[in-house]
C-alpha cells in the first residue's frame, strides 16, 4: 500500500521473495501445535525445528525478549538485550527504531525519551523540551529528532515502568542508547560467541510521522541490514511495524521475514488514518483481512487481547478463532506483551494487589501457549522458557 492508500502492485521477485518466506514459516505454524497439545514429535519442535535457516529453525513456542529482559533491567540497552539471551530468549527485540536529527537509527521505546533517559538532569538540553503531535497525541518532552547522535551518547537510559519495577531503578544511569548499527554488530559478536545464529527483531516505530520529518525509516533499516548481509529471507531479523504500509515498503526493500503489528480490535493503524482507509484492526483480522496481509507479511503480531479476550473484569474468556485463521493462511502468531507482575496479568492468573508482585504468570503462558500461537513477546524470557518446557512435558 502506497502512503495515500492505494495498491501499489508488487514486482514478480517480490512475490517470489514472499512466497518462498512464508515457505520457511511452515515449520513452525504445524510445529506450535504440536508444541502446546502434546502431539508426537513436541520435543523437538520445541528445541527448534532445524530447517537451516528461517522462522522454521526456531524453538515454537518461540521466546521473545520485549526490549531484552525489561522485567530485570531497563529496556533497550544493552544490559537488557545481554540478559534476555541469558535467561534463554530466542529472539530479542532488539530496537524500537527511531531516528536521530542526523539520520542515525537508535533504540528507544518511544521518539520521546523523557521517560527513559536522564535527559531532565541535563540542563544543557532544557530548552530542547517542548509538545509535539505523534500520530495525534499530543505529547510532551525531548525527542529523539531534536539531537544529534553525539548529544544522545551523553544520555544515560532509566527505567521506564518504575512503579510495577522499582528493582530496576538499581541499574539508571548504567547504558547510554544503542544505536541499530550497534546492535547489528553485538549480534554478530553474541552469534559467534554462542556459536549459533543470535535472533533480533526491530520494529519501525512510528513511521508515518518520520516520513513526513523528512526522516523515512524503512530505507534506513534496508540500507544498515544490506550494509551487514542482513537483508535475507533466511536473515535472523524480523522487522515488524503497527504500519502495514511501512511493512509493504519494507517488502520492496529487503527480503527479511517482516510481521504486522495489530493492537486492540476497534482501532485504526496511523497511517490508515492518514490515509483516509476506514478499516480498523477488527478489519484486518477477518479472514479477508488477514489474507492481504499474507500477500506482503509472513505474520501478525497481535495483542493478547486478540487471541483470548476479557472479560469487564480482566479475566478471561473463551479463545477467539484468530490463530487458527491466521494458520490458514500460512501467517505466524506473535502476541505482545507477557509480563509476570499483578496488574499486566489477566485477573484470573493475579494473586494479591501488590503492583510490583508476582502473580501466576506460569499459569497465564500456559493458558496462552495452548491456544497454538507460536511465539510470545515477554518482558520475563526465563518464565517463558520454564512454561514451554511445561508444556512439552505435559
Amino acid at each position: 500500500m502506497a502512503t495515500d492508500g492505494t495498491r501499489v502492485p508488487q514486482e514478480s521477485e517480490d512475490r517470489a521473495g514472499g512466497t518462498a518466506r512464508r515457505a520457511l514459516l511452515g515449520a513452525a505454524v504445524l510445529g506450535a501445535g504440536g508444541a502446546v497439545l502434546g502431539l508426537p514429535g513436541t520435543a523437538s519442535a520445541a528445541r527448534g525445528a532445524g530447517h537451516g535457516g528461517g522462522l522454521g529453525s526456531l524453538p515454537v513456542p518461540t521466546v521473545i525478549g520485549h526490549r531484552g529482559a525489561s522485567g530485570y533491567r531497563p529496556e533497550h540497552t544493552f544490559g537488557s538485550y545481554q540478559l534476555a539471551l541469558d535467561l534463554g530468549a530466542d529472539i530479542v527485540e532488539a530496537g524500537d527504531l527511531v531516528p536521530t536529527r542526523d539520520g542515525h537509527l537508535v533504540c528507544r521505546h518511544e521518539p520521546e525519551i523523557g521517560g527513559t533517559t536522564d535527559v531532565a538532569s541535563h540542563p544543557e538540553f532544557a530548552d530542547r523540551r517542548t509538545t509535539k503531535v505523534v500520530d495525534g497525541v499530543p505529547t510532551t518532552g525531548w525527542f529523539t529528532e531534536d539531537f544529534s547522535l553525539a548529544e544522545l551518547k551523553r544520555l544515560r537510559a532509566v527505567e521506564r515502568i518504575r512503579a510495577n519495577r522499582p528493582h530496576n531503578t538499581l541499574y539508571d544511569g548504567r547504558w547510554e542508547i544503542p544505536t541499530f548499527e550497534e546492535v547489528l554488530r553485538w549480534q554478530d559478536e553474541q552469534s559467534r560467541r554462542r556459536g549459533r545464529p543470535v535472533w533480533i527483531y526491530p520494529e519501525t516505530k512510528h513511521p508515518s510521522y518520520f516520513r513526513k520529518l523528512g526522516l523515512p525509516l524503512e530505507e534506513r533499516v534496508a540500507a544498515l541490514l544490506r550494509r551487514h548481509r542482513k537483508d535475507r529471507r533466511t536473515s535472523p531479523v524480523i522487522v515488524q511495524s503497527f504500519e502495514p504500509s511501512s511493512i509493504e515498503r519494507l517488502n520492496r526493500l529487503v527480503d527479511n521475514p517482516l510481521v504486522v503489528l495489530l493492537s486492540s480490535a476497534n482501532s485504526r493503524p496511523w497511517d490508515f488514518v492518514e490515509a483516509g482507509d476506514p478499516r480498523t484492526v477488527a478489519d484486518l483480522i477477518t479472514p479477508r483481512g488477514l489474507r492481504e496481509i499474507a500477500g506482503y507479511a509472513q505474520g501478525i503480531g497481535p495483542t493478547l487481547d486478540l487471541v483470548i479476550p476479557r472479560d469487564a473484569d480482566g479475566r478471561l474468556t473463551r479463545p477467539t478463532t484468530l490463530v487458527a485463521d491466521a494458520h490458514r493462511v500460512g501467517l505466524v502468531l506473535h502476541p505482545w506483551t507477557m509480563r509476570n507482575e499483578n496488574p499486566f496479568l489477566p485477573a484470573d492468573f493475579r494473586a494479591g494487589t501488590d503492583a510490583d508482585a508476582y502473580g501466576d504468570a506460569f499459569g497465564a503462558f500456559r493458558t496462552y501457549f495452548a491456544t497454538g500461537i507460536d511465539g510470545v513477546f515477554t518482558d520475563n524470557p526465563d518464565t517463558a522458557v520454564l512454561a514451554r518446557e511445561d508444556c512439552v512435558k505435559g
